[in-house]
Formats: C-alpha cells, sequence, structure tokens
C-alpha cells in the first residue's frame, strides 16, 4: 500500500500522465508474455489472454486505489479511431490472401454489408421492444438504432487463431473477409444513423440512408485504391530502395495513414480507406520494394496491429471493474441480467438471421462455378459462431455513443456502457473459450480442403474469352462478346474473377508493379 501511495503522490507531482502510460506499457508486456506461455493451451487465444490480465489489473488497481478507480487511462475514442484502428485494419487488407478474398468477393460482401443490415434490424427492432418490458426506459430512436450497429460489429481474431489458411481456405476467407469488411460497414452505417432526422422515419427516410450508405462505401473504396496506386507507382517509378529502404517503408506506413485520414477529414470511412488501400499495397507496392524491405513491412505491420488489439482487450478487461459507471445504473441486479441475457440472445439471433439464408444463396449463384467445395452445414456454424465475439469496434463505438471523451454521468448511458463491456467480455470468454473445442469437432485437423492450389475455377480456355483484341476482325469479336456473356450469366463470379486477372496482367501490373501470373494460376 505504501509503495502504490509513492507511486501515486510521484505522479501527481512530476509528469503524472507519463507515469502512468508507463504502468499501462508494463502491463501491457506482462500480458504479452503471460500470452506466449499459454500460446499451447487449446482453451485460450490473444484477445482472452488480454482481458483476463486486464481484469487481474483492475482488481490490483482497484484494491491499491481503495476502490476508487480500476483502470489507469481513460478510454478516449478519438485515440481509438485516429490512432489504434488504423494498424489493425491496414494489417488485415495487406496480410490478406487476396485469391481467396476476390474468389469469394461476393459472398464476402453478402455476409459483411447486407449481414450486418439484416443483424442491425433484429437488434434495434428486438431491444425496442424487449427492453421496455424488463423496465429499462429512457432510450431514444436514434440510440436504439446505435445499439443495432454497435453489437452487430464482429470480433473473429478467436476463429481466425484456431483456423488454418491452407488446410481451409474458403472458411478463413469467407471468416476473415466478413470480419473486416463487417466492422468498416458497422462504423460506417454508425455515421450514417448519426446524421439520421428520427422525428420523421418514413420510406423516402430508409432511401436515403442507404443511399448515404452505398456512397460513403464507394467513395471511400475509391480513394483507398487511389492510395494503395498512387504508392506503388511512386515506388516502382522512382525506385527508393537503391538508396535506403527505411525511405520506402516509411513512405508505405505514411501513405497508407494519409490516406486514413484524408478520408475521414472528408467525412468518409476511413476503414474501408485503410483496408483497400492495404489490399492494393500488397498487390502492386509491396513488389515494387527490396526484399529486406518485404520482410521487413509484414513484420512491421503486423506488429503494430498486434499491439494496437492487445492494448484494446486489455482496457476493456480494466474498464470492466469502472466502480463509479457502475453506482451510476440505477436498475436492479436482476433486470441487469436481463438486459445482458437479451443482448446475447439478440446477437445469436440477428447472426444467424443472415449467415444461413445467405449462405444457401452464395452455394446457389456459385451452383455452376465449378467450384469444388460449397459452404456446407458445418461451415456455415462455424461462420455464424466466428461472429458472436464482440471487441474493439463496439465498444469504440458504445463509448461514442454513450459518453463524452470517455465520461459520462447519465445512468441510461452508464447502463449502455456496462452492457456493453459486458457483452464483450461474456461473448470474448465464454464464446471464445468454445472456439476451438468446436471447430476442432466440426473441422478435425486431419481433414484438409478439397481446392487445390494450382486448380482453377474455370477451365483454360475461358481465360482467352474476357478481353477483345483490335487485331481481331469484329465478326470475331462479335463471337468473343457473345461467349463472354453467356460466360457471365453461366457462372458470373469466377468469370468476373478471370476478366480481372487478364486485365491485370496486361495492363495493370506492368505500370505498377507485381510478377505476371500465368494463366494456369489464379
Amino acid at each position: 500500500m505504501m509503495v502504490f501511495d509513492y507511486i501515486r503522490n510521484l505522479g501527481n507531482q512530476e509528469h503524472p500522465q507519463v507515469l502512468l502510460i508507463t504502468v499501462f506499457v508494463a502491463v501491457l508486456c506482462l500480458c504479452l508474455i503471460i500470452g506466449h506461455l499459454l500460446e499451447e493451451n487449446r482453451w485460450v487465444n490473444e484477445s482472452i489472454t488480454a482481458i483476463l490480465t486486464g481484469c487481474v489489473a483492475g482488481t490490483v488497481i482497484l484494491f491499491l486505489s481503495k476502490g476508487k478507480s480500476s483502470h489507469i487511462l481513460t478510454f478516449n475514442e478519438e485515440l481509438f479511431f485516429i490512432y489504434l484502428l488504423p494498424p489493425i485494419i491496414f494489417n488485415a487488407g495487406f496480410q490478406v490472401k487476396k485469391k481467396q478474398f476476390f474468389q469469394n468477393f461476393l459472398t464476402i460482401m453478402f455476409f459483411g454489408v447486407f449481414g450486418v443490415f439484416i443483424s442491425a434490424v433484429v437488434i434495434t427492432a428486438g431491444s425496442r421492444w424487449l427492453f421496455p418490458k424488463l423496465g429499462f426506459v429512457g432510450l431514444t430512436a436514434r440510440e436504439y438504432l446505435a445499439i443495432g450497429t454497435i453489437f452487430s460489429s464482429t470480433d473473429t481474431v478467436c476463429t481466425l487463431q484456431v483456423l488454418h489458411q491452407d488446410e481451409t481456405p474458403l472458411l478463413y476467407s469467407l471468416v476473415f473477409g466478413e470480419g473486416v469488411v463487417n466492422d468498416a460497414t458497422s462504423v460506417v452505417l454508425f455515421n450514417a444513423i448519426q446524421k439520421l432526422d428520427v422525428s420523421r422515419v418514413d420510406g423516402r427516410t430508409v432511401l436515403h440512408v442507404t443511399g448515404d450508405f452505398f456512397y460513403l462505401f464507394l467513395t471511400s473504396t475509391a480513394l483507398g485504391v487511389i492510395a494503395g496506386l498512387v504508392a506503388a507507382y511512386i515506388l516502382k517509378t522512382l525506385y527508393f530502395g537503391r538508396h535506403s529502404s527505411i525511405r520506402e517503408i516509411s513512405l508505405m506506413i505514411l501513405i497508407a495513414y494519409l490516406s486514413y485520414m484524408l478520408a475521414e477529414l472528408l467525412q468518409l470511412s476511413g476503414i474501408l480507406t485503410v483496408f483497400f488501400c492495404g489490399i492494393l499495397m500488397s498487390h502492386y507496392a509491396w513488389y515494387d520494394m527490396t526484399d529486406s524491405s518485404r520482410i521487413t513491412t509484414r513484420h512491421v505491420f503486423a506488429t503494430m496491429s498486434f499491439i494496437a488489439e492487445t492494448f484494446i482487450f486489455l482496457y476493456v478487461g480494466m474498464d470492466a471493474l469502472d466502480i463509479e459507471k457502475w453506482k451510476m445504473t440505477k436498475l436492479s441486479f436482476g433486470t441487469l441480467m436481463a438486459i445482458y441475457s437479451t443482448l446475447i440472445f439478440l446477437i445469436l439471433l440477428g447472426r444467424a438471421a443472415f449467415v444461413f439464408p445467405l449462405s444457401a444463396l452464395s452455394n446457389y449463384l456459385n451452383r455452376k462455378a465449378e467450384r469444388t467445395e460449397v459452404i456446407t452445414f458445418k461451415h456455415q456454424i462455424i461462420i455464424w459462431w466466428a461472429g458472436l465475439m464482440r471487441g474493439a469496434v463496439s465498444i469504440a463505438l458504445a463509448f461514442k455513443q454513450f459518453t463524452y471523451s470517455g465520461v459520462t454521468w447519465d445512468p441510461i448511458s452508464a447502463t449502455m456502457i456496462t452492457n456493453t463491456i459486458i457483452v464483450v467480455l461474456f461473448s470474448t470468454l465464454v464464446f471464445g473459450f468454445i472456439t476451438k473445442p468446436l471447430i476442432s469437432y466440426l473441422i478435425p485437423h486431419h481433414e484438409t480442403c478439397k481446392i487445390r492450389h494450382g486448380e482453377s475455377a474455370v477451365p483454360k480456355d475461358d481465360l482467352n474469352v474476357p478481353l477483345l483484341s483490335f487485331e481481331e476482325s469484329t465478326a470475331t469479336n462479335i463471337g468473343r462478346a457473345k461467349d463472354s456473356l453467356s460466360l457471365l450469366i453461366e457462372r458470373p463470379i469466377s468469370t468476373i474473377h478471370s476478366y480481372w486477372r487478364k486485365f491485370d496482367d496486361s495492363y495493370m501490373r506492368p505500370i505498377f508493379g507485381g510478377p505476371v501470373t500465368n494463366q494456369s494460376q489464379c
């Protein structure tokens, strides 16, 4: 106790913020060590380790501070959105396996975009109907809509740590792709709801919100693509690596961050922008760098993302013991438990409402695509389960909606913050503990994917169809166009993929960089 008082007094006298950050970084280091020691544990993953470490640290701090506080730093949503979220999303785009991602692009968009809308509707309608029956009243219409988006944002880290890209490439691609697109969609939809006039909600208002959403989605994506292409062109043209590897790595980091901040400045979605910037950089710019820079960039981006994610989960664990928020809540323990249970139930229901129907739709659209592996019922269960965990984005959106710089004096807002933290803790710990055994049971380790790496999604002869030629006769080009149209109707996804591959090899890679693939490869 005396040691803690001494440190606290020292912090009050000299550089208090520096002291608090020092203690938090020390706890962060301890969390990494514990995670390493538990690496082989079949029940625990990095997210669970960080949350449990945060809870233990919060308990110690709460005890030493005599019940005044359980956390070291105060949550700031601007800190999260400006500094912590960009490296996480950029690394997701940079590390994604583009072949599987774009081959399953339509299915990923189904889950990540339309799935968020369906889940948000279910959670919003369910909470607005059930909360008053449980004795929890006082939320506005906009806050109910915000709740739908807050609890529709998934955290697939637990599942991705168990799945193997080489053994289950289709399943890994769907879970990974949907997780990233889901986060971006949730943030875009959340921002669109903040601009909504809830005093008069009709069909025109819904169309307006939908239009704003797709405008933000498309323009943010376009900005990310442009930023990635600009970085690739600069690296290919100027060849920074001949003088310094540090400059080309720094240029990639700064352009990626610039794209995110520019999107936020233009009131677009920085998440979408930096995600697609990462995809374009890994597809083109990465091949314009020296060998040493290629290795360094992958490790640097992964390290920045890992630290940011651990930082967030560690704080969530500490904030779960924030006594001030619990004291502000006026509801009884039974009512709070009923609200938590209701939110968990709505999350389960909202996720099931789109995973199984959209999986069936995806299988139907790919029935003629000669894809050797469909989304089986076991796969659908794993995809459904993978999206049940709630994480960093849910926490950030909840704090953005119900607090001001991490502080609130409203009992209703305090209740929603504690609700969000409990749901994140429960879903991450309980659902996360079950993830590894569940996937091992549904997909034993010895079962491997039927899709072979060298296997093409379309016949080799079809690869000659996509692009027309100015050197051939009009009749030949017309016949080729008819063949292309028939292929597009019969196998839309695989045909579009082959079109893009041909165009990419012929026009994009010679300008922006990257090896030209063989026609027999994807």
